[in-house]
């Protein structure tokens, strides 16, 4: 949606960046008494963050179920506020966005689980280890039980993000429609298969939608050519 920016507080005068905060509550003098103020800009973007430690610190004396609950129920939670837009610019598909969703659905497949393996578990753990710093494992270690999660975590991903690239960008050139296209297919091949891909296959529509972004933000021809051949 499109906001402004900025906000004032009518009490004592105090301007803060609401893009930076998300926040109507005067860091001041804390009077929820406030307006926006300067231009109006599309913004998607919450001011959240994932943060993982308390289930982390729950691991040895959790069981795994309730951890892969836990762990799933915060991802889910960032991923329903995170976005792509901060003042009217679009950002990168990130890592901590695309682990979140994929954590939100190991956790919950794990949950539900009766017995969960070795492997799954391994996997489980290096998510809730690295996810909130920014980090995925790469495809190859992902578990052939849990691809699926990978898979459709990458698909809602992209959906997601060209949602708001197309905020930005809502008239692109014949070149960037193409990918845009491209990745629209391979997403509702993912989501046929109910995301059950080789993990270095979903892992193409992220490079190719971070090379588009490449593209659009600094003109970079090079990375559109490799977008192209991705999709």
């Amino acid at each position: 949606m499109e906001i402004r920016g900025e906000r004032e507080c009518t009490d004592c005068g105090e301007r803060w960046s609401y893009y930076e905060t998300g926040e109507i509550q005067c860091p001041a003098c804390g009077s929820v008494r406030s307006v926006g103020v300067g231009e109006r800009a599309e913004h998607t973007g919450g001011a959240v963050e994932l943060d993982l430690s308390e289930v982390r610190n729950a691991v040895d004396t959790a069981s795994t179920d309730e951890l892969a609950r836990r762990a799933g129920e915060a991802s889910a939670e960032y991923v329903r506020r995170a976005g792509f837009v901060h003042a009217g610019r679009l950002e990168p598909l990130d890592d901590t966005y695309l682990a979140a969703a994929e954590l939100r659905r190991v956790g919950a497949e794990l949950a539900r689980r009766m017995r969960v393996d070795d492997a799954a578990e391994l996997y489980l753990l290096e998510l809730l280890r690295t996810a909130d710093s920014g980090e995925r494992p790469d495809p190859e270690e992902v578990p052939a039980g849990l691809r699926a999660g990978r898979g459709l975590a990458v698909a809602a991903a992209a959906d997601a993000y060209v949602s708001d690239l197309r905020r930005v960008y809502d008239d692109p050139d014949r070149e960037v429609s193409r990918v845009l296209s491209g990745v629209r297919a391979e997403r509702k091949r993912v989501e046929a298969l109910d995301g059950d891909v080789e993990p270095e296959r979903a892992e193409r529509v992220v490079r190719a939608l971070r090379d588009l972004h490449a593209y659009l933000e600094a003109d970079d021809e090079t990375a559109l050519a490799r977008a192209q051949e991705r999709v």
